[in-house]
């Protein structure tokens, strides 16, 4: 896929992972449009990208987990005079800790951005990039999406949504000019557990950048693949569940995630 002169809309944009993808598609002249919450991180780096690379880049702050957000993006995407060719879904956060003990509505707030603000805003954007047989959509997955994870049951259990989701969609897709990944990175070093309230398990942390890498690299592909995990290490542990019963599996990530 060629990137130049593309548009690519990426949520979560403000920070880590997002501000990465935005970088990196800049770098190859895709203009972009960056969502998120943060207006003063979104326009540092809209001015950072349009005078390193010339590129031209809207910004928008909005909050995702609202019901008329999708079709809000989509308004005011419109009313910029550009079309979404490339949908990076990042926007998500975690939350931590014993399930009992967990605040419910934020709890209800992470399933509304990881999972149904995700669904809504590929729902709102792949019809017309399946009209013009050209497009591609990354949802940002994550490498919890392979095992359940104790003490971070809901964000496990929202990744292997988009996981399950992103790969169903790729074989929808496939043949029809759109192209579906779910990227499925492990522990990354940004504001991720910081906000979580965890330090995940001290494993080594693969940086923003490394990880937007890889998807970019992806989409240059001649055949996508329906999902990547970054990180060599990464994809000798995403496979490990796969050689164990579900069972053990979920007694050595809550190892794993207690020991950390």
């Amino acid at each position: 896929m060629d990137l130049r002169n593309r548009t690519a809309l990426v949520t979560g944009a403000s920070s880590g992972i997002g501000a990465a993808f935005a970088r990196q598609l800049a770098a190859e002249g895709t203009n972009l449009v960056l969502v998120a919450r943060r207006l003063d991180r979104l326009n540092e780096l809209s001015s950072e990208l349009t005078k390193k690379h010339g590129v031209k880049v809207a910004v928008v702050d909005l909050d995702l987990t609202t019901s008329s957000a999708p079709s809000t993006l989509k308004t005011k995407v419109g009313k910029l005079g550009m079309e979404v060719d490339i949908l990076v879904n990042n926007a998500g956060f975690a939350t931590s800790g014993g399930f009992e003990g967990e605040d419910l509505t934020r709890a209800l707030n992470e399933i509304d951005l990881n999972v149904k603000a995700l669904v809504a805003l590929t729902h709102t954007f792949i019809p017309e990039m399946v009209e013009r047989r050209s497009g591609a959509v990354i949802n940002i997955a994550s490498t919890a999406a392979f095992q359940p994870v104790p003490t971070m049951a809901v964000y496990g259990a929202t990744k292997a949504f988009v996981l399950s989701f992103s790969e169903a969609l790729w074989a929808e897709f496939e043949g029809r000019g759109v192209r579906v990944l779910a990227l499925c990175p492990g522990g990354t070093d940004t504001e991720f557990f910081e906000v979580a309230g965890s330090n995940g398990t001290g494993s080594p942390r693969e940086t923003p950048d490394q990880v937007a890498k890889v998807a970019i690299e992806e989409l240059s592909a001649k055949k996508m693949k329906p999902s990547v995990v970054s990180g060599t290490r990464n994809k000798v542990l995403s496979f490990m569940p796969r050689l164990v019963s579900r069972a053990l599996m979920s007694k050595l990530s809550h190892k794993a995630m207690t020991r950390s």
